[in-house]
C-alpha cells in the first residue's frame, strides 16, 4: 500500500457530520435540566442535558441519538429532526441550520456567485451620500460606493484578495472603521458566517478562510466555538469616526440575487445629527 492510498480523504459528508455533532452538543449543553423538568441534583460531567435526556424528551432511541451526535453515518428523517429541534429549543434559524447539516433540503439549492452586473455598481453610486456595499454569503466585498470609502473604510486601497469583512475585522490592521458597538457586531458576523457555511461545507475557499481566521484571531476562535448561528438583519450601528465623532447608522440589507447569496447593505443615518455629519464626511 502506498503512502498516498493510506491517507484518509475528508469528504463533504464527513465535514457535515462533524459540524452536526458539534452543533447538537453545543445546543444540548446550554439547556439546564430543571428547565425541562429533570431534577438538577447529581454530579454531571458536562453542563446541560445528558444525551439520554434529549433522547427521552424527543421520543427517539438513546443509541440512535448518541450515534447522531457522534456524527455517525445514519439516516435521519425530517420528523425526527423536528422533534430534536423542539427538545433543544432551537429558533427558526438554528432549526434550518440543523436540517442543512443533516442533509435535508428546506428549499432550492443555492449557488455562490461573485460576478456582478455593471447595473449594480450604478445603483450603489446613486445611493450617495449613503454608504453602500455588496457582499456575498462569505462576507467578501464585491462592490462599494464612494461614500462607503469615505465613511467606513477605503476598500479601494485594500488588495482584492483581502476584501473580506471577516478578515478585515478579525485579522487585519487595515480595518480602520471603529464601531462603538464592535463586540456585538463581531458576534453577529461570526454567527452569520457559521450559518452560511452549512451550505458550503467542503468547499476549499470557505475552508481556507475559516482556517486562516482560526489561526490568526483568538477572538474569532472563541466566538466560533459558541456554535451560534444568525441571519443578516437590519441593525443600528454606532460608528465612532475620528473626524466627526459618533454617527448612528442603520444597516439595511437588500438581496440582489434570487437565492439570497448576495446582498446590498446600505447605511442610513437614524437622526439629524448623524445625517449632517455624514454629509460633512462625504462632501469633504
Amino acid at each position: 500500500m502506498s503512502l498516498l492510498s493510506s491517507v484518509p480523504v475528508t469528504t463533504d459528508k464527513d465535514e457535515r457530520r462533524r459540524a452536526l455533532s458539534a452543533f447538537l452538543r453545543s445546543r444540548r449543553e446550554r439547556i439546564q435540566p430543571d428547565e425541562v423538568g429533570f431534577a438538577p441534583g447529581g454530579r454531571r460531567r458536562t453542563p446541560g442535558l445528558r444525551r439520554e435526556e434529549v433522547a427521552q424528551l424527543a421520543g427517539v432511541g438513546v443509541t440512535w441519538y448518541t450515534w447522531l451526535e457522534q456524527g455517525r453515518d445514519i439516516n435521519v428523517s425530517a420528523q425526527v429532526l423536528e422533534a430534536i429541534s423542539r427538545t433543544l429549543r432551537l429558533d427558526r434559524l438554528e432549526r434550518n441550520h440543523l436540517y442543512t447539516l443533516a442533509g435535508i433540503a428546506l428549499g432550492p439549492a443555492k449557488t455562490d456567485c461573485s460576478a456582478l452586473p455593471q447595473s449594480v455598481q450604478k445603483m450603489l453610486d446613486q445611493l450617495s451620500p449613503y454608504p453602500a456595499q455588496v457582499l456575498n454569503a462569505r462576507y467578501d466585498v464585491l462592490a462599494f460606493n464612494d461614500a462607503y470609502r469615505k465613511v467606513l473604510i477605503d476598500m479601494a486601497a485594500i488588495p482584492l484578495e483581502e476584501r473580506n469583512l471577516l478578515w478585515l475585522t478579525f485579522a487585519s490592521d487595515e480595518w480602520q472603521c471603529a464601531f462603538a458597538d464592535g463586540d456585538s457586531i463581531k458576534q453577529h458576523m461570526v454567527a452569520g458566517y457559521r450559518a452560511a457555511l452549512a451550505d458550503h461545507l467542503g468547499e476549499s475557499s470557505w475552508q481556507d478562510l475559516t482556517e486562516r481566521l482560526l489561526a490568526s484571531s483568538p477572538l474569532f476562535a472563541e466566538l466560533w466555538e459558541r456554535y451560534d448561528v444568525a441571519a443578516p438583519s437590519a441593525r443600528i450601528k454606532i460608528l465612532d469616526n475620528e473626524r466627526v465623532g459618533i454617527l448612528q447608522m442603520e444597516a439595511v440589507n437588500l438581496w440582489v440575487s434570487q437565492q439570497g447569496q448576495m446582498r446590498m447593505t446600505t447605511y442610513t443615518p437614524v437622526d439629524e445629527d448623524s445625517e449632517a455629519k455624514l454629509h460633512q464626511l462625504v462632501n469633504s
